[in-house]
């Protein structure tokens, strides 16, 4: 089998799609080496280098040009005879000649639906556009969630036969161990507190890092943010000044994936109260690490946290709060919840990703 990717965010993305088309990458290369996958892109970089070293794997300059994502790469793919297209952010090529091959697009969420307020009125015409015809041009869908296939059919009317839902994993860093010397060390890089609750995710109004402060405020435990900031950093960031809490949150940056698969694992609890996501990696991240979870009982965060992390109205800082003090202060119970989590996090291990998206694969191919 032969399997031509859109190498766009594999290449460019630091994380968030970047991470998830690579990691599919690997993975599939990893426990079903004997088939061929080719990254499509104009350039290579250094993201993703070192999966390029992984046998089967190789990389494909596209033909140049203005728009060649959209009018070129298809061809390219089926050019070299690939077998199957997978377009691995809401994505497929506009052209197509006339050699055979099927269309996989993986969709992450349909946030800029359900939550216009977040995007501007051009972005969310062309993002609509570009999902709407890629749904309809695509042979199967993958969501990435229950939520976002529930998304899908809602909002781009495609019927639920066309869609199967492959969860995402992590990166392999939170899923190993990491010896007490190196974990000591990374606290100290930082400046770490000895004990703290962790979030981590680009600081924007959805992620709602606002109630976590306003949470923690009259008590006194440390929080650890880890993230992309933008203008609603200001807005957190003048409520931490009017309420004198500028010793109790640690800001981080320039966190290496091995230091923050590390953070993690130092943090007593990882608290994570978006109001809406495609699925929610941080939460999987936190499970494979060891900590024990406080996420929202919204959207996909129940299906990536399990039965044995902690649920909140994302609305209610109060809420939030009681959860946190419970946990905090109970270190038996944050243990036991740790145990289990981790075993639920086994279904988004690589062997089963792997198994499901080849699933697909053979499914597609075979027409049925």
């Amino acid at each position: 089998m032969k399997i031509a990717f859109d190498g766009k965010r594999f290449f460019n993305n630091a994380s968030g799609l970047g991470n998830y088309s690579r990691d599919l990458v690997r993975i599939l290369a990893t426990h079903f080496p004997q088939n061929q996958y080719i990254i499509l892109n104009k350039e290579q970089s250094e993201r993703g280098r070192k999966i390029l070293e992984i046998p089967g794997v190789s990389f494909k300059k596209t033909s140049k040009g203005n728009f060649s994502r959209q009018f070129k790469i298809g061809k390219d793919a089926q050019n070299i005879d690939a077998d199957i297209f997978h377009g691995l952010s809401g994505e497929l090529p506009l052209k197509w000649n006339n050699k055979p091959i099927k269309k996989i697009v993986t969709v992450h969420d349909l946030i800029f639906m359900r939550f216009p307020q977040y995007y501007s009125f051009f972005d969310r015409k062309i993002h609509f556009w570009k999902f709407k015809k890629a749904a309809e041009q695509a042979d199967l869908i993958i969501a990435i969630s229950e939520q976002t296939k529930r998304d899908i059919i809602k909002f781009l009317k495609v019927p639920e036969s066309k869609i199967r839902v492959v969860y995402q994993g992590c990166h392999q860093s939170f899923k190993e161990m990491q010896s007490s010397e190196f974990l000591n060390s990374v606290k100290e890089k930082f400046g770490l507190p000895k004990k703290f609750i962790l979030n981590v995710g680009t600081i924007e109004e959805r992620k709602n890092l606002l109630n976590i402060v306003k949470a923690i405020t009259r008590t006194d435990i440390p929080l650890v943010v880890i993230g992309k900031k933008t203008k609603y950093f200001n807005k957190v960031e003048k409520f931490i000044k009017k309420n004198k809490l500028q010793n109790q949150i640690f800001f981080l940056e320039n966190v290496s994936m091995e230091d923050l698969a590390a953070v993690y694992k130092l943090a007593e609890i990882f608290v994570y109260p978006s109001v809406f996501e495609g699925f929610g990696i941080p939460v999987i991240e936190a499970l494979f690490s060891g900590t024990s979870v406080i996420t929202s009982n919204t959207s996909c965060l129940p299906e990536a946290g399990g039965p044995d992390s902690l649920y909140v109205n994302p609305t209610q800082p109060e809420d939030l709060k009681s959860k946190i003090l419970f946990l905090w202060n109970n270190e038996a119970e944050r243990n036991r919840r740790v145990e289990k989590g981790l075993k639920y996090a086994q279904r988004f291990s690589d062997e089963n990703i792997a198994r499901d998206l080849m699933n697909v694969y053979s499914e597609v191919l075979s027409g049925k």
